[in-house]
């Protein structure tokens, strides 16, 4: 065994089904929102989620002013959707999700995409620097919906499922 490269490392993450979903953040009069499958919970009591964001990205940035956001988890009929807040460049997520129904979360002011697995409003409590991440923690104020009859999105082997 010798050191593990970043190469060995994400390869072998890479077999680790993980589910998908979108973080969306109010700033000021634009809509911020990305693709994540950095998603946890941590905590019933207090009811707390994690989710990890590139120290480099402009979600991190905003989200270190932003207390407030919304996470949706991401059913297995919204694959498009995952491809469009993953891609470079993209622009606000009003456009992205024009067309998709949608409404904003009235405990964060996010937007909430409809159609999920389910649905949170959350507000960070702390934030932790992990590597080149930033692990943000918060509390879900509100389960803006579930839908446990839909599947969820899911990501192996650098595909969605």
């Amino acid at each position: 065994m010798g050191e593990v490269t970043p190469a060995d490392f994400t390869e072998a993450l890479a077999t680790f089904a993980t589910g998908v979903v979108v973080v969306t953040v109010r700033d000021g009069r634009d809509d911020i929102g990305t693709t994540l499958t950095a998603f946890s919970s941590v905590s019933l009591d207090p009811p707390m989620v994690l989710i990890g964001v590139g120290t480099g990205s402009y979600l991190g940035e905003v989200l270190h002013r932003c207390d407030r956001w919304a996470v949706t988890v991401l059913s297995a009929a919204q694959r498009a959707i995952a491809g469009r807040f993953a891609a470079a460049g993209r622009p606000s997520a009003r456009l992205l999700i024009a067309g998709e129904p949608h409404h904003r979360g009235p405990s964060s002011g996010a937007l909430v995409i409809e159609g999920g697995s389910a649905a949170l409003e959350c507000e960070t409590r702390q934030h932790v620097t992990a590597g080149d991440h930033v692990l943000f923690i918060a509390e879900a104020l509100a389960v803006d919906y579930v839908d446990a009859g839909r599947p969820p999105l899911i990501r192996v082997n650098r595909r969605y499922r």
